[in-house]
């Protein structure tokens, strides 16, 4: 009788923790099949399997990450406003997510900052704008207090502060109505942390572009031109390469 007692506990003990080993192992299968499709810039097919990772692991912060990376990528290159919307306000969703998965991850908090960034070219309204421009500074901040060397977080902010130095005339006074004063950007923090996302990532073109745009803003064109350079040989990987090397040597022609 023990012995029958033993072997249907073992039986279910097998039968319990199975699922969870197949299901572990789908995971790491999408995970390893969307790694590919981004690879060969299939982003709209990397963005379906990290949905799909989601339907089974609705808290995957790294899936959420990569589904707002994308679901912002695709949308920025939609030419009707109104789609352009919706996929920056599903990566928005996806970013709230991660946050609320978890507020100590720097990836979590790249991904706000990120698409806070993103919603500020679309939204019309000014307090809205402002209030997207504090969270591009606030999450940036948060993740790179959690991981200085987070390649994209030092983008980020770089970004923020070439920004702030370089708002058109409504933007600004927007900024200043609703934020109390024109937010201190440094042209020289730019720099700075565009530099080292330079150093931690060096083939994210689009920080080459802006980094570029930087050392011209502060009237350094010899460091603009080295910066070109390097970006218009850099190799394509994501489906925004094309257009932002396209950018850089059409700015380096007009700089030599």
């Amino acid at each position: 009788m023990k012995k029958v007692l033993n072997i249907i506990l073992a039986t279910c003990c097998s039968l319990m923790f199975q699922p969870l080993s197949i299901w572990s192992q789908d995971i790491n299968v999408l995970f390893k099949e969307a790694s590919n499709f981004e690879r060969v810039q299939k982003e709209n097919e990397a963005l379906e399997k990290y949905k799909l990772i989601l339907t089974q692991d609705p808290a995957n912060v790294k899936a959420l990450v990569k589904a707002t990376e994308l679901s912002a990528a695709i949308g920025g290159r939609q030419g009707d406003k109104n789609n352009k919307r919706l996929f920056y306000e599903t990566a928005l969703s996806y970013a709230k997510r991660a946050w609320q998965s978890d507020s100590n991850h720097a990836d979590a908090a790249y991904a706000m900052a990120m698409i806070a960034g993103r919603m500020t070219d679309i939204e019309t309204e000014n307090k809205q704008i402002v209030a997207y421009v504090k969270d591009i500074k606030q999450y940036a901040d948060k993740a790179l207090s959690i991981n200085a060397d987070h390649a994209k977080a030092n983008y980020t902010l770089g970004k923020w502060h070439y920004e702030m130095v370089t708002l058109s005339g409504l933007k600004k006074a927007a900024v200043k109505l609703f934020y109390g004063g024109l937010p201190s950007g440094d042209l020289d923090k730019a720099i700075a942390y565009m530099e080292k996302c330079k150093t931690l990532e060096p083939y994210f073109a689009l920080n080459y572009l802006d980094l570029a745009k930087a050392y011209k803003e502060a009237r350094q064109p010899a460091k603009a031109i080295e910066v070109l350079n390097k970006l218009v040989k850099l190799p394509t990987r994501t489906g925004d390469d094309p257009a932002i090397k396209a950018e850089g040597a059409k700015m380096l022609e007009a700089i030599q």
